[in-house]
């Protein structure tokens, strides 16, 4: 018998990824948001249900992504491979060299290119997420997780943990970037949709803006995204998004709440922040809620300076329970391996009440 009764929701599927290491400002750098993330959370969280996910996450990702962001990671890898870029410079993953922005087009329309290394930066924003063998797998199996969850909550659960990997808030209706491939939150949210709620809240507590949720529901008024993250005009990802005065267009005006803070603020503000967030979700009238939980504004984490403790996410976890909004907490960031785990359960045992 487990201590608590809150689910989570897990797949084996989602070690496969194995990105191996990023291209950062054109440096190889050992990859951070690696396999042994779910292992970690999964110790931590020993004494929970498990419930391997069995859903398929086919209708929900076609409701947030584009037909030719699914189509080409699913077969990415394959063509990369059967290509030989391995063998001819030493490349064994799906990484972009060029992007066609307008900056290169000047508004000349587009081809498709004849060759993967050209497509990728069709899709793929930067260059630091990799696809390799197991990553479609992984994140359609960590997509499933998020479908399991919000079906568990649509049935009645007043909460479920999403334990996705690879995470998904900066993966967009067409693109993919930071470590994200597939958007697990959008995923819930619009399978808590199609469960009968009429309006859901997403909070994202992540350290970095959710880019990616940001955009899919940029124009709609039926699901809010509200994100606290570290201020990208200090420097960080996704530096170009992610700013007080973006609050969503046409439908969606109102709908989008950023509340960027400055780096090393620590527990009171940022809580400060989960608090205004709670309230507005509530306020605006949702029936259900969407947990982005990244854990990597923990004060260990290597990649965010906001200092937030433990304490801190098990108090986010209260302050988001008071909300009385039926929860699906999906997981984004987190990369310090021995504190990453103690922090998840942290935020659910708040959640949960316990």
């Amino acid at each position: 018998m487990s201590q608590y009764d809150v689910p989570v929701v897990w797949s084996p599927t989602t070690r496969l990824h194995d990105p191996h290491h990023e291209v950062w400002v054109g440096v190889t750098t050992p990859a951070v948001e690696v396999a042994a993330r779910v292992d970690a959370i999964l110790a931590a969280l020993a004494d929970f249900p498990l419930v391997e996910a069995s859903a398929s996450p086919s209708s929900a990702l076609a409701s947030v992504h584009s037909a030719g962001l699914l189509g080409f990671l699913e077969s990415a890898w394959s063509r990369w491979a059967g290509a030989g870029y391995a063998e001819e410079v030493g490349q064994d993953r799906v990484v972009p060299y060029l992007f066609p922005t307008p900056a290169m087009t000047g508004g000349i329309p587009l081809s498709v290119p004849a060759r993967v290394h050209a497509e990728a930066g069709s899709y793929a924003y930067d260059t630091m997420t990799l696809v390799g063998p197991g990553t479609w797998e992984a994140a359609s199996a960590a997509a499933a997780c998020a479908v399991e969850a919000a079906s568990l909550v649509g049935s009645g659960s007043s909460l479920a943990y999403a334990l996705c990997r690879p995470p998904g808030h900066h993966a967009t209706l067409g693109g993919f970037g930071g470590a994200c491939y597939l958007n697990n939150a959008a995923v819930a949210a619009v399978s808590l949709r199609a469960a009968g709620h009429e309006r859901v809240g997403i909070v994202d507590l992540d350290a970095h803006q959710g880019n990616g949720t940001a955009a899919i529901f940029w124009s709609r008024s039926d699901v809010l995204y509200g994100s606290v993250h570290v201020d990208p005009a200090a420097g960080w990802f996704p530096h170009y998004v992610g700013f007080a005065s973006e609050t969503g267009a046409g439908d969606g005006i109102g709908a989008t709440r950023n509340l960027p803070l400055e780096p090393g603020t620590g527990d009171g503000p940022w809580l400060a922040a989960v608090s205004s967030l709670a309230d507005w979700v509530v306020s605006a009238g949702c029936t259900a809620l969407v947990v982005s939980l990244g854990v990597d504004a923990a004060v260990d984490d290597p990649e965010s300076p906001l200092e937030v403790t433990h304490d801190g996410y098990h108090r986010a976890g209260e302050l988001l329970r008071h909300t009385g909004l039926p929860a699906v907490v999906v997981q984004e960031g987190g990369y310090h391996l021995p504190t990453l785990g103690s922090l998840v359960r942290a935020y659910l045992t708040g959640h949960a009440g316990t």
